[in-house]
């Protein structure tokens, strides 16, 4: 997708589901599932080191951990995109994940609504990019952290930081059509019925307190934030605060197999969708006839 490419709204209400990536669609930080070792630490070892580092010179905790990539690669591994690349199709998945896509966005067809899918994550865009579901094309956008590379293809510096803050610009966006990261038409003001994606019909799923600004922000405006669980350790003390501090409005293991309680979740925010925006369009009609009534 070019930069300043942007997408209008159409004759179908478009369901936008926004994912988290690590813990969310895989088990694991995408960095502890090669890299990490490739470089010879132990993972809890690397991430230590990573937060001191940003501790000590009060700096992003994102850009500490990129930092440390570069730095840790000298000598050991050639860093650049191709292998970053191939770390990620390494990475692991949760159960489901990989014939999810197309069976939500088969789902949302049957009902008259398009899906689509969108990763904002702080982990790397060259890894996520390396996963067997990017490649197969089922997202309509990656905002996830990346690199600047030099002439050779080596990676020299970050080119994009993403942390739990700035992640939310990417929901207005979203919103808009108005995807490129560097178009500013992300500040145009949009009446209402010309949003191409409300909030309402957001969907964002997440694991912990890294995505409860946007979880916070799609809650706030009619959509359904969704926390997600591991299945094998069965530990739900985040989904529970995150609950309690009215930041999710549900929770589920991260087990996207088809008839799974996610699923079920889903299906029923498609359905939904699909009839409150025949609702939404009419009310719309009435108020633009009212607007142009006032203006004769």
């Amino acid at each position: 997708m070019e930069t300043n490419e942007r997408l209008v709204k159409g004759d179908k209400p478009v369901v936008a589901i926004c994912y988290d990536f690590d813990k969310t669609l895989s088990p694991d930080n995408m960095q502890a599932q090669g890299y990490i070792q490739s470089v010879g630490y132990d993972v809890n070892e690397f991430w230590k080191k990573t937060n001191i580092l940003a501790e000590d010179n009060e700096m992003d905790a994102n850009l500490a951990y990129m930092f440390m990539m570069v730095q840790e690669a000298e000598g050991k591994v050639i860093f650049t995109r191709d292998k970053l690349v191939e770390y990620g199709s390494k990475v692991k998945l949760f159960n489901g994940v990989v014939d999810w896509f197309d069976r939500v966005n088969k789902y949302g067809e049957g009902n008259g609504v398009i899906v689509e899918h969108y990763i904002i994550s702080s982990g790397l865009k060259e890894m996520i990019e390396g996963t067997e579901i990017a490649k197969n094309g089922v997202f309509t956008k990656i905002y996830a952290s990346s690199f600047l590379y030099n002439n050779r293809g080596v990676a020299i510096w970050p080119a994009q930081a993403i942390n739990y803050t700035n992640k939310t610009q990417f929901l207005f966006r979203i919103e808009k059509g108005v995807l490129g990261v560097n178009d500013d038409g992300v500040n145009h003001y949009f009446t209402p019925d010309k949003l191409r994606v409300p909030f309402r019909n957001m969907v964002y799923i997440g694991d912990s307190e890294t995505d409860i600004p946007c979880m916070k922000l799609v809650n706030s405006y009619g959509g359904y934030s969704i926390g997600v669980y591991n299945p094998e350790s069965k530990d739900k003390s985040k989904v529970y605060q995150m609950l309690k501090d009215n930041r999710i409005k549900m929770f589920a293991e991260a087990d996207y197999s088809e008839n799974s309680e996610i699923d079920s979740i889903v299906k029923a925010i498609i359905e939904r969708t699909a009839s409150n925006e025949v609702l939404e369009d009419m009310a719309n009609k009435y108020k633009n006839e009212v607007m142009e009534a006032s203006e004769k």
